[in-house]
Formats: C-alpha cells, structure tokens, sequence
C-alpha cells in the first residue's frame, strides 16, 4: 500500500483527509469493514461512517456524496443478480409466464413482476438485462438525495405555502392541482416533513418551529407505547379496581357514566347510571 498512516493520530481540527478519504474508499472496494478501514488509515469510526454513507449540508459543513461500493453478492441475495436478470430476458422472448420464472429462479413471482415493470425501457418496452442491472444499481446507494432539496423550483412552492401556515397534507394536494402534468413537483407529505424534521434547517431556510401550524421542533413519537402522551393527566383508574360493595351492587350511591357521540361529534349526551337501582340521568353537552 502506497499510503504511509498517520504517526499523529489526535483531532487535527478542519484538515482536509483528501488522501484518507481516498484510501478508505480503496479499502471499502476491498471488503475491509469500516473499523478495520479507519484502524489502519488512523481516523475515528465515525469518521468513516460519515464518509461512507455521506452527510447532508447544514450551517457549518457543506453536503458530502457516500462512497458508492459494488459488492459482488457470493450466494443466494434478496436482491436479483445479473445472470437472473438474462435468464429472466431469455425466458421472456421464450414467451414464458412470470410464474414459470419465478420458480426456475426460486423466487416470487411478484418479485419478477415487479423486476420487469420497474426495469423494461420505457420507450419500447422490452426488457434488456444489462441496462436493467444498471438501473438497479444505480437506485441501490443510500442514503438517498431528497426530492425538495434537488428541485429549487418544489423547494420554493413548499416554502411558499409553509409561510402561509399550510399543513403538508395541503401542500401535497396543492400542488398536485397546480401541476397535474409535472410528476416532478409532486410529493407526499412525508417528504415534507423529513425535509423539516430530519434534513434540519438545511433545505427550507425558515426556522424549524415556525413552519408548521403546530409549532413543534422535534416529531412525537408514537410507535412505542412508552413515548406515547398520555389520554388523561391523572393516572386512569381501572374497572379491575373498583371497591366490592361497588362491584356486586349491593350498596346503593355508586355511580358509573359514560359519554354518547353523535354523528359527526356536533352533539354528545353524559349518562350517569346508579348501579344499585339503574336509575339513570342524561346530561345534554351543548357546544
């Protein structure tokens, strides 16, 4: 190896890693992990990690392209490998069914499906196998460049309507009306979100908690339960805990109520039952 390591290894401040970075990309394409790479070039993990997978721009650091390494896949991968893809063409100008090549090649038929709808050239439709393994290939890095921050035309009609406190469920809507034949100025909702909430201030220049309407800097997470807010403020007291002279309503003066929903939630009814004699009360809840 032609590059001599690092006898310093501590923080050298904003030094350019021109020929690090290069070495490390060479050990990548070598299969060396990225530990073992950054062990004998001398730079943090992490380091290497943001090299590898790239970073994003933001106020202090310009964006960064990741390392694009070709693996060469050495048994059976979840991802179809050029000699299935020219046994897929060959079967295909045989006339044979996608079945039938789903189970010469023991995969799902779907997945041949989905294979020759996503990779067949556009003009002519037929599906050519060398130019499907480079459109694969070339959809495989990550991480993937955000839509809004390579369109400045989309990233300024989001900001637009952020400014005038639109939510993103709107702004998608919007903007598919005003541009019904521009598939490029269409995006979901989520993308402008991330673009808020992940990407940071790197894409839309306003502050963070004034873009949207509900003025929040960081996401709620929700998928735990742990990280779930709350319904009620006091902790809910269980129908498994209540009193026996309750439960087998013996004594009268126990009180149990609930709450009626009407169509559309324009009215709702409070009924408190007693449990001794049933007698029950309705509570009309105007507004």
């Amino acid at each position: 190896m032609d590059f001599e390591i690092r006898k310093i290894r501590t923080a050298q401040g904003p030094v350019k890693l021109a020929r690090e970075r290069a070495t490390y990309s060479r050990l990548m394409e070598q299969g060396y992990s990225n530990n073992e790479a950054c062990r004998i070039i001398g730079i943090n993990r992490r380091t290497g990690q943001k090299w590898r997978n790239g970073r994003s721009a933001d106020r202090r650091q310009k964006a960064a392209p990741p390392i694009h390494m070709v693996v060469q896949p050495s048994g059976p991968s979840r991802y179809l490998r050029e000699d299935e893809r020219i046994h897929i063409a060959d079967r295909l100008r045989e006339k044979a069914t996608v079945r039938a090549i789903a189970t010469e090649l023991g995969r799902s038929p779907s997945t041949i499906s989905r294979e020759i709808r996503r990779n067949r050239h556009p003009g002519s439709g037929a599906y050519r196998p060398h130019a499907a393994q480079a459109r694969a290939d070339a959809r495989r890095p990550r991480p993937k460049p955000r839509k809004i921050n390579d369109a400045p035309e989309l990233r300024n009609a989001v900001q637009e309507m952020l400014d005038e406190k639109w939510s993103p469920e709107q702004i998608c809507q919007a903007l598919r009306a005003r541009f019904p034949e521009r598939p490029e100025m269409h995006v979901v909702h989520e993308t402008v979100y991330q673009a808020l909430y992940v990407q940071g201030r790197g894409q839309l220049r306003r502050e963070l908690a004034g873009a949207l309407r509900s003025g929040r800097a960081r996401r709620k997470p929700r998928r735990q339960a742990n990280c779930r807010q709350p319904r009620f403020t006091t902790p809910m007291v269980m129908i498994s805990e209540r009193p026996a002279e309750a439960e087998d309503r013996a004594v009268p003066g126990h009180w149990e109520g609930d709450l009626i929903i009407g169509k559309d939630g324009k009215s709702a009814i409070g009924t408190l039952v007693e449990r001794a004699t049933r007698y029950v009360m309705l509570l009309h809840l105007p507004g």
